[in-house]
């Protein structure tokens, strides 16, 4: 799952909003590291373009050419989105999302 090419880096820092874990962003920081909630504001990642701004459930996880990949929801307009997990993601997080929504 390779970016898109038009993706725009934002080195962002934010407070979750599902947990308030203060999070430094590297610039490629889509969801918070501890409980793996998103925000829906981008249209392409990083143009914070969107103007849902839902907060976005984890609600699945993928092994795809050997990366985990995340599915987010958007609570508020039902959108779903996929992204890479990072180096620094919650592995009990994802170990429970794995087993929480396996099919």
């Amino acid at each position: 799952m390779d970016k898109p090419k038009n993706f725009i880096r934002q080195p962002e820092d934010f407070i979750c909003e599902n947990c308030g874990e203060k999070v430094i962003g590297g610039g490629y920081t889509n969801h918070c590291p501890q409980c793996l909630y998103s925000r829906h504001v981008d249209n392409v990642p990083g143009d914070r373009a969107n103007p849902c701004g839902g907060l976005m459930a984890p609600t699945g996880i993928e092994l795809e050419h050997g990366e985990y990949v995340l599915t987010h929801k958007c609570l508020k307009c039902k959108v779903a989105k996929r992204n890479k997990t990072a180096p620094d993601d919650s592995f009990d997080e994802l170990v429970r999302i794995n087993q929480e929504f396996r099919v």
